[in-house]
């Protein structure tokens, strides 16, 4: 991991110049701290700590109907969201009246339990859904000012299989300005907060579903990941995620819509509590694609090979890992090889230093035809008036700007680079590429660290924007991932571990996901008894 003596000058010299421009920062924005005394209130009832099949199961055979299930829902994001900001739109009246035809259904039918389970596996289960996809009659906006007010009149196509399966929308939540930054904040809906910590970032791009989840107020919910925007959220606020293998679940009906080579790149999928909803709510998710990974397939755990790589080899760009997430990591280690009797191999893979390098290259590569993605810059215009970055930030200066800070500088960072690829980059993209895979087959499995740290405060990731590394690079690899939390930090704060495995293989990362939720017990309530022991 050590670094050459001028990758040392280079990440002091970055680290020092991202510290001056913070206190610049603070002084402009007038960044006002949280109470520290501000605590999430106990969840009191025991609904609301039933995994999602659980509660359908239940449901289903009559022992609580849907509309105390919904209600107790409403009840704890009315109690939460004051204090997280994590719904943005909410829908309760609708979500009630679709609660009370459902138990009405329940008690029509008349071919049984099974019946209904195989037609509608979530009938009468809450859900949420980040507000960047559609969902009829829900805002769509993105968190972009210009878009404010704009009504989706239909539902995205991941969306709508959920609902298919009876799932009910419980309403929409918080993301960044565009969906292209690790804190969800926006000029439309504000800032997310952590509900392990409000003065911390709940990340993003899907930080108000993370956020919603972590703070016990909704069970499953719909997100989306492009450079980590699933699996982010998901470890700040200690909950379960999976980006799916590219192509298989649907990424249609959100915004802003990929381009470029980008649609290889994006993922949409599941975000839980609960480790053993995630296989279910992939199969739903997915329709019919479903059928092309082996989900059904029982995974021996035993006979699979274990890798672990603790860092990225030492990247100028990048914070080093915090020591908490290296003893996390290792304990998964321990664990694994403790209880299963595999031998955990841990390696080091030079090309990811260069992971923020590999992703930016090819997040901005032409598709096929040779056609460009579109600018972000062009994005927050929103076919409107010309967006010029710098003008932005200038205006952003005196408060007289419509962006956020993350939006605008990612507009400059885009006009100022090269758009010409890197053959260097390249190579070690592909060098990368044909290792891993190889590495992993069809029955590989490996554990990365999530993050350099644990759930940064407010505004903090402005000033180490490349961290985010440690998610994008598989995207680009095209890879399935689970996200997990793995117990608490001394602070009281996530810790987690990434779970990948090969193109396809997503029910090896689901399958070693269920295993670390009974070995280090997943979620924790934030603030609970539970969640002050520390793993």
């Amino acid at each position: 991991m050590a670094l050459n003596r001028l990758e040392r000058l280079l990440a002091w010299a970055l680290r020092g110049f991202m510290g001056m421009l913070f206190t610049i920062f603070k002084m402009i924005a007038a960044v006002r701290e949280p109470e520290r005394s501000a605590r999430l209130p106990p969840i009191t009832n025991p609904l609301l700590k039933v995994p999602a099949m659980r509660l359908a199961r239940m449901i289903r055979r009559r022992e609580v109907t849907s509309v105390e299930v919904v209600q107790a829902y409403i009840d704890r994001i009315q109690e939460v969201n004051p204090l997280i900001n994590a719904m943005v739109k909410d829908r309760f009246s609708a979500a009630l009246q679709e609660a009370v035809q459902v138990d009405k259904l329940i008690e029509e039918e008349t071919g049984g339990e099974d019946v209904l389970e195989d037609r509608l596996p979530l009938l009468g289960v809450p859900i949420t859904v980040k507000e960047s996809f559609c969902l009829q009659g829900m805002p769509n906006s993105t968190g972009l000012i210009s878009r404010k007010g704009l009504i989706s009149t239909n539902d995205a196509p991941s969306v709508a299989l959920l609902k298919r399966a009876g799932g009910i929308p419980l309403g929409v939540t918080n993301c960044s300005e565009l969906c292209m930054w690790l804190e969800s904040h926006n000029n439309i809906y504000g800032i997310t907060c952590n509900p392990y910590d409000f003065g911390r970032i709940a990340g993003g791009s899907s930080g108000g579903e993370g956020s919603i989840l972590g703070a016990g107020a909704s069970v499953i919910g719909v997100g989306s990941d492009i450079g980590g925007s699933i699996r982010m959220p998901c470890f700040f606020n200690g909950i379960f995620g999976h980006k799916p293998t590219p192509g298989i679940v649907s990424n249609e009906g959100q915004h802003p819509p990929p381009s470029g080579q980008q649609p290889g790149f994006i993922s949409t999928g599941p975000m839980c509590r609960y480790a053993e909803d995630l296989l279910p709510m992939l199969k739903i998710m997915a329709g019919p694609n479903a059928e092309r990974l082996p989900l059904s397939s029982e995974v021996d755990l035993k006979r699979l090979k274990f890798f672990s790589i603790p860092h990225d080899n030492g990247s100028a760009l990048v914070s080093p890992v915090d020591s908490q997430l290296l003893q996390a990591q290792r304990r998964v280690v321990e664990k694994l090889e403790a209880d299963l009797g595999v031998e955990v191999q841990e390696l080091r893979l030079p090309q990811l230093k260069h992971s923020f390098q590999i992703w930016g290259m090819m997040m901005s590569s032409p598709d096929k035809d040779g056609k460009p993605p579109t600018t972000f810059a062009e994005l927050m215009a929103d076919n409107g008036n010309k967006v010029w970055p710098l003008w932005e930030l200038f205006k952003w200066v005196f408060r007289c700007s419509s962006h956020t800070l993350a939006a605008i500088g990612l507009a400059v960072a885009e006009m100022l680079q090269s758009n010409k690829p890197s053959p260097f980059i390249l190579q070690q993209k592909e060098s990368l590429q044909k290792e891993i895979e190889e590495l992993l087959g069809t029955n590989g499995v490996l554990l990365y660290p999530s993050h350099p740290h644990l759930a940064p405060k407010h505004h903090h990731p402005l000033f180490t924007p490349f961290n985010f590394s440690y998610t994008a690079i598989f995207n680009i690899l095209g890879l399935p991932v689970s996200q997990c939390p793995v117990g608490l930090s001394f602070e009281g704060l996530p810790l987690g571990v990434q779970v990948v495995a090969g193109k396809m293989q997503d029910h090896l990362c689901l399958a070693t996901a269920q295993f670390l939720e009974k070995a280090f017990g997943g979620w924790r309530e934030p603030g609970s008894s539970e969640a002050s022991k520390t793993t």
